[in-house]
């Protein structure tokens, strides 16, 4: 039978080790600066949702954005479009504003992203 041990237990590590550690795993070695070049970076459509308070189908309702929409932008199935990501930087700003634009309703106590 292994012996569990607490991570709390574990003395703690230096930079050079969590390098030479990183270096020498074959199944995850750590991005070089070239990969993260590479990547591009995501609209994050979930956490502005969860900042907001608001479900799938409440944001969904409330913004005029079709549900599958969203669902797939926040598993990364999709990526919003420019005029997709330029929306969501207005919601972002203006929530509230942005739902009376659209013409739906303030949720009683709705309060503003920070």
């Amino acid at each position: 039978m292994q012996k569990h041990i607490k991570t709390e237990e574990l003395p703690p590590m230096s930079e050079a080790e969590i390098m030479a550690n990183a270096l020498s795993d074959p199944d995850n070695p750590p991005l070089t600066e070239a990969d993260l070049a590479r990547l591009k970076p995501l609209s994050n459509a979930r956490a502005l949702r969860i900042r907001l308070r608001l479900t799938q189908e409440e944001f969904a309702a409330r913004y005029h954005i079709p549900l599958g929409t969203l669902r797939d932008w926040e598993q990364r199935r999709a990526e919003p479009d420019k005029t997709a990501q330029a929306y969501l930087r207005v919601i972002a700003a203006e929530p509230d504003l942005t739902a009376r634009a659209a013409g739906l309703p303030e949720r009683a106590g709705f309060r503003k992203a920070i």
